[in-house]
């Protein structure tokens, strides 16, 4: 390390002989000379600057410091305002192509472990949060948040203004923005990426789809169960995978469902051979119009097998009955939205992550809105007991979040019990006679 020399010439003057008089004996001004030796290195400072930029839609530009992944990544830019739970957002197939700004501050407290993963993958665009915690402290924790964003190929920023543009988003509606810590890409060249991209009308769907049929079993860990209720009778039940998170499978096999995990194209056709007790709907990402395959699928499926729709499934299952659905200003991401639950006029907080609602003046007769979201006044939930079909707008496995909605799985084990015990009546009859 290089070390450089600063001299100093200092003179010092007590001025005594004013002080006490002119009797008093003079003291000469004395010249002290001395070298102070300094480290400067390469000049290098011992904290992070700024190495990366968010470019927003709207033509701002905010500096950041980058952490996991490196490059330059587009995606459309929503915030999130769980408290904890970074790590099952993180895996939450339903934020493909966006980036997630944490609205809590301080993230990566927890570090990563890998039981409280939704999916085998990240499928989020990138990560945007006020503070990176230094260390990790938690008995789960196997590796970093950096080190795990980096293993996936995520990228991340932090030291950025989060609650600026969280204002932003809520004042103008979600934007598309570019993160990138390519230097010699310049501020225009960001935001002209920005501007020539949309996620409105891609099917992103496909993306995170599993490949083919499955068997699930898995159930949640005696450790983490909640529900009183053990499991008894056994339903078939046949999950479409539309970026279905883990936490919705195991509650249903904790309720003593047998579970077929099949592709977001399947055909109806073949779930309708498996001749299974009821059919899942799930969440996903993206807009339910670039679909039309998923949704001509819950249209062959409606009327013939109860069904839940969760999230993107409730999309669905609202455009199959002939509804329509619309982009949400800013949409619903967090885990501590109030719901009402219209039949039961309790008020659950429910855990949400969608962009797109349905419109419920669009319905057609005999479709029954039974949650809406307080603080819109939004869809939350709709049933149609003529055609044994529930559904809801959030996630009531609550991965993370509370547990108030967990009864939704009973609900629909119920729906199954009875469809199941009215096909039993004519055998019973026959028998009988």
């Amino acid at each position: 390390m290089a070390a450089k020399a600063l001299g100093f010439s200092v003179t010092l003057n007590n001025g005594l002989s004013n002080r006490f008089g002119s009797n008093s004996p003079t003291i000469s001004p004395k010249v002290c000379v001395f070298t102070l030796t300094c480290s400067a290195g390469k000049g290098e400072r011992p904290w992070k600057t700024s190495d990366a930029r968010l470019a927003l839609a709207d033509g701002s530009i905010w500096n950041a410091k980058s952490f996991g992944a490196s490059g330059t990544q587009v995606g459309e830019v929503v915030f999130n305002t769980s408290l904890t739970g970074y790590q099952e957002i993180l895996t939450d197939p339903s934020y493909a192509g966006q980036f997630v700004l944490m609205t809590n501050p301080h993230i990566g407290n927890t570090g990563i472990n890998f039981d409280d993963e939704e999916s085998t993958q990240c499928f989020l665009a990138g990560l945007v949060i006020r503070s990176l915690s230094i260390s990790t402290s938690n008995w789960r924790c196997t590796k970093t948040l950096g080190d795990y964003l980096a293993e996936r190929n995520i990228m991340g920023i932090y030291d950025v203004d989060t609650r600026a543009i969280t204002r932003r988003l809520r004042q103008d509606g979600s934007l598309n923005g570019v993160l990138s810590t390519d230097n010699s890409k310049t501020d225009e060249e960001l935001l002209h990426m920005s501007r020539s991209w949309d996620i409105v009308g891609i099917d992103l769907i496909s993306g995170v789809s599993c490949k083919s049929p499955h068997e699930w079993v898995d159930k949640t860990k005696q450790d983490w169960e909640f529900s009183s209720k053990g499991p008894g009778e056994t339903f078939h039940v046949v999950a479409y995978d539309f970026g279905i998170k883990h936490n919705i499978l195991k509650r249903l096999a904790s309720y003593g469902c047998k579970i077929t995990v099949v592709p977001s194209t399947w055909p109806a056709s073949e779930t309708l051979k498996m001749k299974p007790d009821g059919v899942l709907f799930s969440n996903g990402p993206g807009d339910p119009s670039a679909v039309p395959y998923a949704v001509e699928t819950v249209k062959n499926i409606l009327g013939k097998l109860p069904v839940f729709g969760i999230c993107m499934g409730h999309q669905l299952l609202g455009q199959a009955l002939g509804g329509k659905t619309f982009k949400m200003k800013f949409g619903h991401h967090g885990g501590n939205h109030p719901v009402r639950n219209l039949r039961s006029d309790r008020v659950e907080i429910s855990a949400q992550n969608h962009n797109y609602a349905v419109d419920p003046a669009t319905l057609p007769e005999g479709v029954e809105v039974t949650h809406i979201n307080l603080n819109d006044g939004s869809c939350a939930g709709l049933a149609f007991p003529a055609q044994r079909i529930m559904s809801l707008q959030y996630h009531p496995e609550a991965s993370p979040g509370p547990h108030d909605s967990d009864y939704a799985f009973r609900e629909f084990v119920e729906l199954m019990k009875v469809e199941k015990n009215k096909k039993r009546e004519p055998q019973l009859s026959v028998s009988n006679a």
